[in-house]
Order: C-alpha cells, then structure tokens, then sequence
C-alpha cells in the first residue's frame, strides 16, 4: 500500500495539473448516458405488459452471465470510444431497472386496483394513481444501485479500451506499477459515487413525500 502523503500528493497533482477533467468528463458522460437509457428504457420495457412478458426470460439469461464479461464484445461493436462505454452502462442499468418495475407491478395490491376500476377508473387512472406513483418509487428505491452498475460499466469499459476516461487512467497506473495514482484514482471514484448517491437520496426523499 502507497503511503497516504502520495496519494494525496497523485490526488492533486491530477487537479493541479488539469489532466484529470478530460478523463472525469469522459466517464461521467458515459455513466450518466448509461443510466437516463438503461433507466427510460428497462422502465418502458416492464410497463408494457406483452413487452415485458417476452422480455423475461431473455432478461433472465442475460442476468446471469457477468454482463462486465461483455465489454471486449461491445468495443468490437462499437469501437473503443464513447458508444462502447454508454452500452455496457446501458446494460447493466437495464437489467436492474426492467426487473424492479416488472416484479414491482406483479406486487401492486390487486385490493387497490379492484377499488379504482369500482369507482369508474379505466386505464389511464389506474396508470396515473395507482402504477405511475408506484413504479417511481420503485425506480428512485433502486436508483442508488443503478448510479453504482452505471459507474462500473463505464469504467470496466474504459479499463478494456479506451482512450480517456477513469477507467483508461486505471489501466495506465497499472501497467505502470504506479500505486498512488491507483488508490488516488478509486478514492476519486468512490468520492464521486458517494456524491451521486447523495443527490439521488435527496431526490428520493422530494419525490416520495407523500409516503410519509
């Protein structure tokens, strides 16, 4: 283990020297593009009912194969830039996504939907009171998992091949037996993870008020 003065000495001098914020820019990017994708369209997925019942088992197999394990497969489909990270992020998040709403709506209190279509209620206000708020809390309760499955595949795809990024800067710091840089480096990510899970606590707790 390096020292803690040379990591910290590695921590400023990527600051410092400003070679870090085309790296930060490059995983946030794909993360965050992996996340919103993976987020709208795992949800999208589950909610529409044939969708989602065809969706399942393929879901189910995709979930247990170590979905890091296809990196090298998406930077052969789509090269070693941005779209290969934005993919394997896309994946990850997905999967989780599209089995919390599609086991999610199968927990509906069946009670609930009974009342509702009683007093009138068709398709649309069943989606509006009864999915709609149920699906968002499901989303925002695994939100925090999805911010760290988006973050692992753009780094484990920047760690494959890339020319930027965190996960490029990881792979040079080792090919270089350069420790402080590596812990540098895994604490930065931690740091901006913990960070990410904050700001996604906040808005768990604004948008689910009416739990309480």
């Amino acid at each position: 283990m390096p020292a803690p003065s040379k990591v910290a000495v590695a921590l400023y001098q990527l600051f410092a020297q400003g070679t870090i914020w085309p790296h930060l820019i490059a995983t946030f990017s794909a993360a965050l593009g992996g996340l919103v994708v993976g987020t709208v369209l795992g949800a999208t997925a589950a909610l529409t009912p044939l969708v989602g019942e065809l969706l399942a088992p393929v879901m189910i197999a995709l979930n247990a194969v170590p979905r890091v394990a296809l990196a090298p497969l998406f930077v052969i489909w789509f090269g070693i830039g941005l779209g290969s990270k934005v993919a394997l992020s896309f994946i990850l998040v997905a999967v989780l996504i599209f089995f919390t709403v599609f086991t999610g709506i199968r927990d509906v209190d069946r009670r609930l939907v009974e009342r509702v279509v009683t007093l009138g209620g068709g398709r649309v206000a069943l989606l509006r009171e009864v999915y709609g708020p149920s699906v968002v809390a499901w989303i925002l309760g695994n939100l925090k998992v999805a911010v760290g499955f988006a973050f692992t595949g753009a780094v484990v795809g920047e760690f494959v091949a890339a020319t930027k990024g965190l996960g490029y800067l990881l792979s040079f710091a080792q090919s270089s037996y350069n420790a402080a840089l590596m812990m540098a480096l895994v604490l930065l990510i931690m740091g901006f993870v913990l960070l990410l899970f904050g700001l996604t606590g906040w808005l768990e707790r604004r948008l689910l008020r009416w739990r309480g």
